[in-house]
């Protein structure tokens, strides 16, 4: 029993160690990450804890870290923009209302002056996830065929103005945009790609100790890591209940 402790102690320690957790993230609704000019969107600052102690800054070519309450309307730990126009183009964040360093990863929201947006995920995708890009016009609203880019370079037409990426990894990180003939070319918008590895664990965990080998088991636990420690090998396993991690000796 004591032996299973100190066991569990120390892969508790390591998931601590290399895992960067957040109390709260950005999403914004539509989730998109490009506008046109004239359009709504609301920022939505996302806290575990439920908490209204939050509002949204943001960096822009007109002044940087300025709170919400400036630049939009504030509901909670909501933030409301109702009339896009391309200054209001930049990076938006959550930060705590006591002005504490807590805050979430940020977000580049882009507002287009022309006809042409690229629909993208605003947050990072996970490693072998499919992706769709839709390539919209402002005038007429239905898709139109398209030409896709990444980093600059043609990846392809899509007669839909949609364009999925297959089981995306890392190589797939770039900077995309769109071009839809006779109407005009999107802003640049970048897709990042979290390895498993990366993937927060947000469980708690019950060990349990059998003749060969102790297990942990997690009803939300991610598959996010493989690691050795001190001649067990930890695998990820699926069942019925949930997520199952096993250690094993090697």
């Amino acid at each position: 029993m004591k032996e299973t402790s100190v066991l569990f102690l120390l892969i508790l320690t390591s998931v601590l160690c290399c895992t960067k957790t957040q109390a709260v993230r950005l999403t914004l609704s539509p989730s998109r990450s490009q506008f046109f000019m004239r359009e709504s969107v609301t920022l939505i600052c996302e806290d575990e804890n439920r908490s209204d102690g939050w509002t949204v800054r943001r960096n822009i070519t007109r002044g940087t870290r300025k709170r919400c309450e400036v630049w939009g309307k504030l509901n909670g730990s909501t933030c409301n923009m109702n009339y896009l126009v391309p200054y209001d183009t930049g990076l938006y964040w959550c930060e705590s209302m006591s002005g504490s360093s807590s805050s979430s990863s940020s977000i580049q929201l882009s507002v287009s002056g022309g006809s042409v947006i690229l629909q993208s995920p605003v947050l990072p995708v996970m490693e072998g996830d499919d992706v769709t890009l839709s390539c919209r016009a402002k005038n007429p609203t239905h898709n139109l065929p398209a030409a896709f880019y990444k980093d600059g370079s043609f990846i392809g037409d899509e007669t839909t103005g949609n364009k999925i990426l297959n089981s995306v990894k890392k190589s797939d990180e770039g900077l995309y945009k769109c071009n839809v003939k006779g109407h005009g070319e999107s802003p640049s918008s970048r897709i990042s790609v979290k390895g498993q590895r990366e993937n927060l664990l947000h469980s708690s965990f019950i060990l349990h100790s059998s003749s060969s080998s102790s297990f942990i088991s997690s009803h939300h636990l991610s598959r996010c890591f493989h690691f050795y420690l001190s001649g067990f090998a930890l695998i990820n396993s699926s069942g019925s209940s949930g997520e199952t991690m096993f250690l094993q000796e090697t």
